[in-house]
């Protein structure tokens, strides 16, 4: 542990069983394991000296004066399910899990918001919203997910393209500053001109500066219509020049995905069937949502001449529902039948669009 930061003592845990209760305090073994490393394929687990799981904010401000008075790190924890090692406790200290802070606290359906606690399972939200009529549109690719690993992330997903990412689904924030300072930001509102917009700051922010524990979320209805383009190509270059011909002919798909032949032969062995089409060299999945059917088919009609301008081989729209939900399925299946292997290496990158061909070809280059 660095120097820089204090012991957890035994003093120290025994503070922090009498503020959360003694079953809510984990120090053996065994129990931190589970909390020493994220779904990152090679990171090293960094245990924590203690696991801390407070039940509301008074309890998260409690023990984080506590850590700022003994200056003892603190790394908040969602679900787990990220993959670049952000709440993996490299300082030791204390792990400050979220996950008994999973309560939706109210579905406004007047004012289209949801308030719910940062453990609330994204599965759980999608199912809760729904049954009132109401949708949540992001998907970040992983339902277990928590909604607070998701704000201290800025979360994307499959369907940023039309909908855009985490913070722009974020209305007001309940957090709790390093000092135990209970702050709100936001509120049921869509718009405010007064002051910093202190909302946006501290999502994306991983935990650095504040502790989210609750969440107001906007949200919208439910398309009626959603369809899946599945587009084979011979060359990949081809593949991605298509992506920004799409955009420039006015068309907004809920997601735009690309996949490698490479990758679609690891998941078919994941999932024991093929995919369609799986000789070629790349592929698009293009999601597209819309009201009514014409409205669909059209956007689908653009698509389909817009990809096959650009060397297209077909443009495969899937038969049934079943088939609808197999090829979302094996998209979903992409990370976890790459970790099975235990061959690659993934990480999440960012480039410019045009820079994409240049960057794979250098990534096959290089390994």
């Amino acid at each position: 542990m660095s120097t820089e930061y204090g012991e957890v003592t035994g003093e120290i845990i025994e503070r922090l069983r009498g503020i959360v209760g003694p079953k809510n305090v984990l120090v053996a073994e065994e129990e931190r394991e589970r909390y020493s490393c994220d779904e990152m394929p090679v990171s090293k687990p960094h245990f924590p000296d203690v696991v801390v799981k407070p039940e509301d904010a008074a309890a998260v401000s409690k023990v984080l004066r506590l850590a700022n008075e003994k200056r003892i790190a603190v790394t908040p924890r969602g679900g787990g399910t990220g993959v670049c090692g952000g709440c993996i406790p490299v300082y030791g200290g204390i792990l400050l899990s979220l996950e008994r802070m999973n309560r939706i606290l109210e579905i406004d359906e007047e004012n289209f918001v949801a308030v719910v606690e940062p453990g609330v399972v994204l599965a759980d939200l999608y199912r809760a919203v729904e049954e009132r009529g109401l949708y949540y549109p992001l998907y970040p690719g992983e339902t277990s997910a928590f909604i607070g690993g998701n704000v201290a992330t800025n979360a994307g997903g499959m369907r940023a393209v039309k909908y855009g990412v985490t913070r722009h689904f974020v209305l007001g924030l309940e957090a709790v500053l390093a000092t135990g300072e209970i702050v709100e930001t936001g509120g049921k509102f869509v718009k405010c001109s007064t002051g910093y917009d202190l909302t946006q700051l501290i999502i994306g922010s991983e935990g650095t500066l504040a502790v989210v524990t609750k969440i107001i979320l906007k949200l919208t209805t439910r398309p009626e219509r959603r369809e899946v383009l599945f587009i084979p190509f011979n060359r990949l270059q081809d593949a991605i020049n298509a992506v920004p011909d799409i955009l420039r002919h006015k068309i907004t798909p809920v997601g735009i995905e690309f996949m490698e032949r490479d990758i679609i032969q690891i998941v078919e062995q994941s999932l024991d069937r093929e995919i369609p089409f799986h000789d070629y060299e790349a592929f698009l999945m293009i999601i597209i949502d819309g009201e009514s059917e014409g409205e669909i088919l059209e956007a689908a009609r653009r698509i389909e001449e817009v990809c096959l301008g650009n060397g297209a081989v077909d443009v495969f729209v899937p038969g049934s529902e079943r088939a609808k939900r197999e090829l979302l399925e094996a998209r979903e299946r992409f990370y976890p039948a790459v970790k099975q292997t235990g061959l690659m290496e993934t990480a999440d990158v960012v480039v410019p669009r045009s820079k994409i061909p240049e960057f794979i070809t250098r990534v096959k280059e290089i390994a």
